[in-house]
């Protein structure tokens, strides 16, 4: 199937039950994005910062750029102008530091805390004790120009849907317990971004409301092997 094809059934699937999507557009060309665009897609999620600046200037500008990947604070400069979203905040400084440039730039930056919910060392995010202590730092309550919308979180990459179910549920706890103890008033605190192109059924079973695909709009990465001149073997994507 085509990109337009795949962002044409998803939308249908996901539109009615209030699912956002996010097209992982990463390591992609501004060919394809373009096509997912015109497709009617305008939700795209990059993790490399100056990989998704080069796209955004390249690209449409009523494109809602959401950042999913690590994100270090001296990179915040460089998408305060025009991030819609930063999805992968893991710690208190790199609040403080899109805070200060979305100010610089009279912007309010909405964000989603990452929640560490794999069981894997290699993913980053708050624990649940640190994303408590976070929502009831001073410092935190002081913030004007970012919006907390929600959580977000990453599974474990597993084929065991057990595990993988659990974690999402356990997500979704955490995400409510959240909202009626520190955004019960706060309507703006609406999403939980959870779920891939491996387990996103999943995740909306359990009540993810955005979810982050790449190969599932984009297909599969094809990896070509070929021969070199001296016979040995070798591959590119």
């Amino acid at each position: 199937m085509s990109i337009a094809s795949n962002i044409e059934s998803l939308q249908i699937d996901l539109n009615p039950i209030g699912v956002t999507l996010v097209a992982v557009s990463k390591t992609k060309p501004v060919e394809d994005i373009q096509e997912a665009y015109d497709a009617g897609q305008r939700v795209f999620g990059e993790n490399m910062v100056q990989e998704l600046v080069e796209k955004q200037e390249a690209l449409p500008k009523d494109i809602q750029w959401h950042l999913i990947g690590h994100l270090q604070t001296n990179k915040v400069k460089y998408i305060a102008p025009f991030i819609a979203m930063i999805q992968s905040v893991d710690s208190l400084k790199v609040l403080k530091e899109i805070d200060k440039h979305a100010k610089k730039h009279d912007r309010i930056i909405d964000c989603l805390l990452q929640v560490h919910i794999a069981d894997e060392d290699t993913k980053f995010g708050f624990d649940h004790i640190e994303l408590i202590e976070i929502l009831r730092d001073e410092a935190f309550g002081q913030l004007q120009n970012i919006r907390i919308r929600g959580l977000m979180g990453i599974a474990t990459n597993t084929d065991n849907e057990k595990v993988v179910k659990e974690e999402f549920y356990e997500m979704k706890m955490l995400f409510d317990g959240v909202k009626a103890s520190f955004f019960r008033k706060v309507d703006s605190f609406d999403i939980l971004s959870m779920g891939m192109s491996s387990d996103y059924k999943l995740a909306i079973e359990q009540g993810g409301n955005m979810v982050r695909l790449g190969s599932t709009v984009f297909g599969k990465r094809v990896i070509k092997h070929y021969k070199l001149k001296d016979g040995k073997d070798a591959k590119s994507e």
